[in-house]
């Protein structure tokens, strides 16, 4: 026992003296002790034993003498002396010197695993999530789980991006179909429908094509297909799915005068069936402009051929009568033979074409007016191409067949003479065909050609008086026959109003034409064709 108080050096002191059993290190000796031990009954104290004097080798020979009883114990040795001890082992607690004093310690109670515990006897099992990795009390994302958040996310991303583009598209949709629906009642679809109701006849008898059909068929309306072009607009060639070449009449831009003329046009040529009209397949009410679907006719205009010099060569006699007879036949059936009659209203040469064989087809009734059969003529604005107009109705608005015959006959003078109807740069007295056409000079001449070929020599003129008789037609002003033509051209003068000359017109020289309304003079240009309408 350990003395914290040396007497020694005191004399005559009777104090009282503690004595202890402590451990060294729990127990700090200060002035306050004295005073402070009196209220001290216990105190830590470090007791060191062992069982016997044996090892635990020689001590677990003998079982039944052996202390460490429990299965789940541990026999050890004490550091400072003999003898031996017990312990449960890891992972157990309890008493070891019990045979069953030993009981396993579940460590998942006791919350030493975070996430995947799993008790053993005297230990446990701590795994990781799926797909996390780790010794279980610290775990991290595994690398196929960062590659299924990847995928997850990017899965997440695609789904959104698809769900963006549909409703886009859809909305795109939406207002796509909204816009062809205004195109559609902008082009007269209403008004078609209308009129094909008020003549009794289903909508469907019209073929309607989509927008989608003829773009795709003109390769999204390609230069390269265009076969015509002039002021209303351009004609394209186009391909149709059944591989059937049509011609796609696009104009360039439509007020309300002209959708009711391209209706017009749609009616009027939906009732048609000759094989000497231009077949009109179908149209498009829902572009920005409307556009009409024809059969494709190959070789162009009539005019094209008669007023260029390198393919009017093709037209023979024979051809030319084989073409003024279709196109006459033509407008025959259109007054008499059609169960509406039809009065053309803008017949001309530009509007005749022409297939490989020269075969006639008369085209563009976008001017043209039905008849009904209790009528003979119509009260309306004056419509057609200058050059071409009947005088007469110029003068009165009133429409009859009779103004479709007097511009078939300025065509029969085109294909006689290979003039065009007017050409304003030549002098006032040659610029309308119609008006200063000589018939009498071109009768002379046939006679004087023919006396020429008489089989008998002496029957023939000599050189001098064919020389005499030519220089005599060249100045026809002086002949009876000259005086007779100018009185026809004053006779006109009077009915249209203006000079013959036509002051005032400005066209540009490029096979164009133009119309007339009332007493206006409206210029335009027609579409110079080279393929079909």
């Amino acid at each position: 026992m350990k003395r914290f108080v040396n007497y020694t050096n005191f004399s005559g002191f009777g104090g009282c003296n503690y004595a202890f059993l402590a451990k060294e290190s729990a127990f700090n000796f200060s002035r306050q002790s004295v005073v402070n031990l009196k209220n001290v009954t216990e105190l830590p104290m470090v007791a060191d034993w062992a069982i016997g004097n044996m090892t635990c080798e020689e001590a677990g020979k003998n079982s039944s003498d052996y202390a460490c009883k429990s299965s789940n114990s541990k026999c050890y040795e004490p550091n400072n002396g003999s003898g031996y001890r017990c312990s449960c082992l890891e992972g157990y607690q309890g008493n070891p010197y019990l045979v069953q004093g030993c009981q396993d310690i579940d460590e998942c109670e006791l919350g030493k695993c975070p996430h995947d515990c799993r008790n053993t006897n005297g230990n446990y099992t701590c795994l990781c999530p799926k797909g996390y990795r780790g010794d279980g009390e610290n775990c991290s994302p595994g690398e196929s789980l960062i590659l299924k958040l990847v995928a997850g996310i990017s899965m997440a991303i695609i789904i959104l991006l698809l769900v963006a583009f549909l409703l886009y598209w859809e909305h795109k949709r939406r207002s796509f179909n909204k816009m062809k629906q205004k195109f559609f009642l902008k082009n007269g679809g209403t008004l078609l429908q209308e009129k094909l109701h008020a003549r009794g006849r289903s909508p469907e008898s019209v073929k309607i094509f989509t927008s989608f059909e003829l773009r795709k068929a003109t390769n999204d309306f390609n230069n390269s297909m265009i076969v015509g072009q002039g002021g209303f607009g351009t004609v394209y060639k186009g391909l149709l799915p059944d591989n059937s070449i049509v011609a796609i009449k696009k104009s360039k831009n439509v007020d309300p005068n002209q959708v009711e003329q391209f209706i017009n046009e749609v009616i009027v040529l939906s009732q048609v069936n000759h094989r000497n009209v231009v077949r009109l397949l179908g149209c498009c009410l829902e572009t920005e402009v409307p556009l009409l679907v024809y059969e494709f006719i190959s070789n162009g205009t009539l005019s094209s051929h008669i007023h260029n010099q390198a393919r009017a060569r093709f037209l023979s006699w024979d051809i030319r009568l084989k073409i003024a007879a279709e196109a006459a036949g033509v407008l025959s059936y259109l007054h008499s033979a059609a169960a509406t009659p039809i009065i053309h209203r803008d017949v001309k040469s530009d509007n005749i074409l022409l297939d490989h064989s020269f075969t006639a087809k008369v085209s563009d009734f976008g001017a043209s007016r039905l008849v009904p059969l209790d009528h003979t003529q119509l009260s309306t604005v004056v419509q057609g191409t200058l050059g071409y107009l009947d005088p007469e109705y110029m003068q009165t608005n009133q429409l009859t067949e009779k103004s479709d015959v007097y511009s078939f006959g300025v065509v029969l003078l085109e294909l006689l003479t290979g003039r065009r109807a007017i050409i304003f740069d030549k002098p006032e007295d040659e610029k309308n065909l119609a008006y200063f056409f000589f018939l009498e000079q071109i009768i002379e001449v046939a006679r004087l050609a023919q006396g020429c070929l008489n089989v008998k020599g002496e029957e023939r003129p000599s050189m001098k008086e064919v020389a005499m008789e030519l220089e005599g037609l060249r100045h026809g002003g002086k002949h009876s026959w000259a005086q007779t033509d100018q009185c026809k051209a004053e006779e006109m003068e009077s009915l249209l109003g203006v000079d013959g000359g036509y002051n005032g017109i400005s066209i540009d020289g490029y096979g164009d034409s133009t119309s007339v309304g009332f007493d206006s003079l409206r210029s335009h240009v027609d579409l110079p064709m080279s393929g079909g309408r």
